[in-house]
């Protein structure tokens, strides 16, 4: 589970920052057939002697989308190193598993359904039903894993794919040899939900359930503005998600100024960075250029 489908949580849609156009609903592309041109955006922040690149991520793509251009795949070469939101590779993926089973499921003999009122698990069963889940799949989960799962797994039977997330085509073009850095760890971005309270865990997942026949159209206008390189029509159909601002505080804007603060502390060492986030990190109000903006620090949109 690439992290958490990539934060893929905020309610049902804006969890992933994530997003895709009709026309990238295809499951797979046809053997020839020509790829989806896309234009993402791309800012760098620069001084004298450091040049840090900012990139938004997609966590997960329908296949056949061609992103990486000239501006990206040119910034990412000229880096000294490739940063991202948690450790990537093979190492962390382990790591990832192991905790997600560690953290995300119930202690032994506990079963997800028995926390439920009716009327909950009644529109639960309806959503797994609807995606052709057996409810027991489910049970040994915690309610926040459940509604991640939710989230996801509709994206996958409609064409989406973590492997095609904007994060793995990063690690094969930068290759093995280029150093690696994380703006977090996987242990807290597990924790952003495993440190919520059962009733709002439950109150996560059953909007996941309500919105689950609806994932993937919300996805798929996220993932056009994003192609098209829109920041801003991205943060409007984000801010049209993401109503709950304690959700919104905790996933988005103290992460945000962190990333800010890490920003500032590293132009102080001369190199050049690449730093791919989620792109709902660089787009709207709070985000991470705005916060940069009350430090004195100026982005400029390369692409």
């Amino acid at each position: 589970m690439k992290i958490l489908f990539n934060k893929l949580a905020t309610g049902a849609a804006s969890a992933a920052l994530l997003f895709s156009t009709p026309a990238f609903a295809e499951s797979d592309v046809a053997p020839g057939a020509t790829p989806v041109a896309a234009k993402p955006a791309l800012w760098k922040v620069a001084d004298e002697d450091t040049t840090i690149y900012l990139f938004g991520t997609v966590h997960i793509l329908p296949k056949g989308i061609d992103w990486a251009g000239p501006a990206i795949t040119g910034a990412l070469a000229e880096s000294d190193e490739l940063v991202t939101e948690i450790p990537t590779g093979p190492e962390a993926d382990a790591t990832m598993q192991q905790l997600v089973m560690s953290k995300g499921m119930l202690p032994q003999g506990g079963n997800l359904r028995a926390l439920l009122s009716e009327e909950d698990k009644a529109t639960f069963e309806a959503a797994l039903g609807s995606i052709n889940v057996p409810a027991p799949a489910f049970d040994a989960m915690k309610p926040w894993m459940a509604g991640l799962t939710l989230t996801v797994l509709p994206l996958i039977q409609q064409g989406y794919s973590l492997d095609a997330g904007v994060e793995e085509e990063l690690g094969k073009l930068a290759g093995p040899d280029k150093p690696r850095g994380a703006l977090e760890t996987i242990e807290y971005q597990l924790g952003l939900f495993d440190g919520m309270d059962q009733q709002a865990q439950v109150e996560f997942m059953i909007a996941a359930a309500e919105t689950v026949g609806d994932i993937k159209p919300m996805l798929d206008s996220m993932v056009a503005e994003w192609a098209e390189g829109d920041a801003d029509g991205l943060a409007e159909i984000m801010n049209r998600e993401m109503d709950d601002p304690a959700v919104a505080e905790s996933l988005l804007y103290t992460r945000n100024g962190n990333w800010a603060e890490w920003i500032d502390a590293r132009l102080d060492t001369p190199g050049t960075v690449f730093i791919a986030v989620g792109a709902g990190h660089l787009a709207g109000e709070r985000s991470v250029q705005d916060l940069l903006a009350q430090r004195g620090i100026t982005t400029a949109r390369v692409q």
